[in-house]
């Protein structure tokens, strides 16, 4: 069982990348998913989610209106537009039978391995 995420870059500031992450040996839709990010000196925060058998996705505040998340199957991809430098971080994707943890970014059972972005003015 295994999520494996790729994607991660460096772009300027208003830039985009796509962030994807693939599972394995378990059923994806069966879990609340996520991308949660970490930055540095910074709490980390899930910026997407979307809920188990659903396939519409909420956004943190930071998120909304620029990233854009979706699953196909036993993929979920993080699309982000409008990079701004704060967007710097660690993304990690998660999934969780428990959806308040993938919210939370708390506890989570699995977890990708990180992907950087890196974005510069």
């Amino acid at each position: 069982v295994q999520l494996q995420a790729s994607g991660g870059g460096s772009v300027l500031d208003g830039g985009s990348l796509k962030l994807s992450c693939v599972g394995s040996g378990f059923r994806m839709l069966s879990y609340g998913i996520g991308w949660v990010r970490q930055r540095a000196d910074k709490e980390r925060e899930a910026v997407a989610c979307i809920p188990a058998l659903q396939h519409a996705g909420y956004y943190s505040n930071v998120a909304e209106g620029r990233f854009t998340i979706s699953r196909t199957g036993n993929r979920i991809d993080l699309q982000m537009t409008n990079l701004k430098p704060e967007d710097t971080a660690v993304y990690y994707c998660a999934a969780d039978f428990d959806y308040n943890r993938v919210i939370l970014a708390s506890n989570l059972g699995l977890w990708g391995q990180g992907t950087k972005v890196t974005v510069s003015s």
